[in-house]
């Protein structure tokens, strides 16, 4: 039986430091609403505001998003093509893999997790392993979200595959490529991106960052609305005249107790919006 579990707040003269986001069962992925930032799983995400917010605007919290960057600005330079040998064994395991249960594989999760799988060991030896990193996983998230279009249980685990096994070994064939031309791009990009950090972490809805790294988006609420998606927690908020806020969430016993204090957090976070309208 599903039940309702409601927790009201009361708005107060105290500004809200952060929130926390989280979950143990989330995917990791390439998510447009936040930038093209790609997000591990079981990532800790948080909105910082004023002071707290500024000490975290330091070069180091920009390699993420200047890697979603620079995967897109190195697609003219990057541009093999995929290797028929590797869609070829890649179409078979997705396949598999997708016969499981057709009606909620993903493909472009498969494709992003198993892309991603191999970045760690890849850039084990880089002198500077961090950017490495976030280059492998960023130009991952670029190709597989760019080939697997498919809704999941929208077709046949045949047509998720083959776009996404494109996009999978496009990026395993151009990655090496990609690495080395974003390498040259970290420098201007993270100095761009201080003053923006900045402008963001004045504003009162402050700032996203997620395991430390500066989220450069326009939008922070369409962010965290991504963010809850992919966290898998259902929020509604009721905001009321008397500036009090309403927030529930199905108990689900398969959510688990992250689920449910990343729900508490988030509704204290409707709570310090709601204050600044």
């Amino acid at each position: 039986m599903i039940m309702r579990n409601s927790l009201s707040f009361l708005a107060s003269a105290a500004t809200l430091a952060f929130i926390s986001l989280y979950s143990s069962n989330a995917d990791a992925g390439r998510l447009d609403a936040c930038g093209d930032i790609f997000v591990e799983a079981g990532a800790n995400c948080e909105v910082l505001v004023e002071g707290g917010c500024l000490a975290e605007c330091e070069p180091v919290a920009f390699t993420a998003s200047c890697a979603a960057e620079g995967s897109i600005s190195c697609q003219g330079e990057c541009n093999i093509d995929a290797d028929v040998e590797c869609t070829a064994s890649c179409q078979g395991s997705c396949e598999a893999e997708c016969e499981v249960d057709p009606g909620t594989f993903d493909c472009k999760a498969s494709c992003e997790g198993n892309c991603s799988a191999d970045c760690s060991a890849a850039c084990a030896s880089d002198s500077n392993s961090a950017e490495c990193q976030a280059s492998c996983k960023a130009t991952c998230g670029a190709e597989c979200d760019a080939s697997c279009t498919i809704e999941p249980g929208q077709a046949d685990c045949m047509a998720q595959c083959q776009g996404c096994c494109g996009g999978e070994c496009r990026a395993q064939v151009n990655m090496d490529c990609q690495i080395g031309c974003q390498s040259d791009l970290y420098v201007e990009c993270k100095a761009d991106l201080q003053g923006g950090c900045e402008v963001q972490c004045e504003k009162p809805e402050g700032a996203i960052f997620c395991d430390g790294q500066f989220v450069d988006v326009g939008n922070v609420q369409s962010c965290a609305n991504a963010l809850r998606d992919l966290l898998d927690i259902e929020v509604e908020f009721q905001a009321e005249a008397s500036a009090s806020l309403s927030c529930a969430v199905t108990d689900d016993p398969a959510r688990g107790g992250a689920a449910l204090m990343g729900f508490g957090l988030l509704c204290l976070a409707g709570l310090g919006r709601r204050r600044r309208v």
